[in-house]
């Protein structure tokens, strides 16, 4: 492959990074496991071009509709080639502009339809699980579970926690485990979501509980990650272990008069 080829295929990769999205966590590993022999890919240059033609194709595949593979084959084969383009600079830009301005609106109606079904999902489960016995809800709507009660310190917003927990959605859906990882985590209990920092502060050390948590004091319209959508309630199951007291907070002009 020449120089002249190797740019214009990295030319043709940034523009398709410009309309497509990133496969979500796992997709490549399950598309991986489902793949055929590799029997007829003998040759490095073989080898090489399918492992590019995967990526292309991986980048391609939420804009698939959109894409003729005749006229997209044709244009890399010219352009290696070294043939100009059929199509100006100018009206190649164009229509890459449109398509990435169609997909982003497709996008945004697309995650906007699942915040809405996700917030209504959420505020039912809610309401439901606040007429169970034993679960109590808060003035901010965060509601909780004691499972088993400890006899320790109850954390303030400045301390520092040490637990054990797991996290699903509310469907039953795992998310995330210090379980599953072996080993609990310790953290300032102001530096994280909302329903956490009051949670929290619920328990007693050595308390196990579970909290129910509305999407506005967890990760809200944005969501987390490919498992936590927008606007998503959550339900952590949490030990609180440890409690370590923070700093005490200075007296106002306290810091003056170190200096």
């Amino acid at each position: 492959m020449t120089l002249s080829s190797k740019i214009a295929l990295i030319a043709l990769c940034a523009c398709l990074a410009l309309i497509a999205c990133k496969p979500k966590a796992g997709e490549e590993k399950d598309a991986d496991a489902a793949a055929g022999s590799a029997s007829d890919l003998q040759t490095d240059a073989e080898k090489f071009g399918y492992a590019i033609g995967t990526d292309i194709g991986r980048s391609l595949k939420p804009v698939r509709s959109d894409v003729d593979m005749d006229a997209l084959i044709k244009g890399m084969d010219e352009a290696m080639s070294g043939k100009p383009s059929r199509l100006p600079e100018a009206e190649r830009e164009k229509i890459k502009s449109e398509v990435s301005r169609k997909l982003q609106t497709k996008q945004m109606e697309e995650r906007g339809a699942k915040a809405k079904t996700n917030k209504e999902a959420g505020d039912k489960f809610l309401a439901d699980n606040a007429k169970r016995e034993g679960v109590k809800t808060t003035a901010s709507g965060l509601q909780y579970e004691i499972l088993k009660e400890g006899d320790g310190p109850m954390p303030k917003a400045t301390d520092k926690v040490t637990v054990h927990y797991k996290g699903t959605l509310t469907d039953g859906t795992e998310f995330d485990s210090s379980y599953s990882r072996g080993q609990p985590v310790t953290f300032p209990l102001g530096n994280v979501i909302p329903g956490w920092t009051e949670g929290l502060q619920l328990l007693k050390q050595g308390s196990k509980a579970k909290l129910y948590i509305p999407s506005q004091l967890a990760y809200g319209e944005r969501g987390a990650g490919a498992k936590i959508g927008p606007n998503e309630a959550l339900v952590f199951e949490v030990e609180l272990l440890k409690v370590e007291a923070g700093a005490p907070a200075e007296k106002p002009g306290a810091a003056a008069k170190k200096k």
